[in-house]
């Protein structure tokens, strides 16, 4: 055995700043607090777009491309688990869909209006129709993202109990592999992508997410 960082700085922050910031905007709309709500969402909307990007650019085990396998790969992963670089096929096979859910919350969120307050800042180029549908997907959409969540919990669970910490590796960015699985190196240099996450973050704060900061803070 030999162990190998799989995981780069930014993909293992991504991943615990995409816990936190679902968290919060869980809390948020439950409580009414429409301006964190709005805040949180366009932290989750930088977080989201860079992840995409250094799916292209980023490290190995980063890459978009690498979530893909057939369903003949999914089937012998889940029959007979063995050791991978990055996700397992069945572990990528969340991963899309949690890419899938956010992008629509997202998109769905940026489109939305409670019709007395409160616009996304896409709602002004869309029809009311389409707004009633953004409202109504955003709820639904949330609700399965909550359930996708469990799964992805309940499968953390059971793969711990298999011996896999998952979350461990996570955290550290390395993973126990045998000698003849592993690489020279499959990471990268992650600050291109913190320049491009911090660069988002920055445009955002200025057009979409001045007013709800503003009166956030005020």
């Amino acid at each position: 055995m030999t162990t190998l960082k799989v995981w780069d700085g930014f993909i293992r922050c991504f991943h615990w700043f995409l816990v936190v910031s679902i968290a919060v905007l869980y809390f948020s709309i439950e409580e009414g607090m429409i301006e964190l709500h709005f805040v949180a969402g366009f932290f989750t909307l930088a977080l989201i777009v860079t992840r995409l990007i250094w799916g292209v650019i980023g490290s190995k085990t980063a890459r978009l491309s690498g979530l893909l396998h057939s369903p003949c790969a999914i089937l012998k992963a889940l029959k007979t688990p063995s050791d991978s670089l990055g996700h397992s096929a069945p572990g990528s096979c969340m991963v899309i869909v949690f890419f899938i859910l956010i992008i629509t919350q997202l998109a769905s969120g940026l489109m939305s209006s409670d019709g007395i307050l409160t616009d996304g800042p896409l709602a002004q180029y869309v029809s009311s129709d389409t707004i009633d549908f953004a409202n109504w997907l955003h709820e639904l959409n949330f609700d399965i993202l909550l359930y996708a969540i469990g799964l992805h919990v309940l499968a953390i669970i059971i793969y711990r109990i298999k011996g896999k910490p998952l979350v461990k590796a996570m955290i550290t960015g390395s993973k126990e592999l045998k000698a003849d699985d592993s690489e020279a190196k499959v990471t990268k240099a992650s600050w291109p992508a913190w320049l491009i996450f911090i660069s988002l973050l920055v445009l955002l704060v200025f057009t979409w997410a001045k007013e709800p900061l503003t009166y956030l803070f005020s």
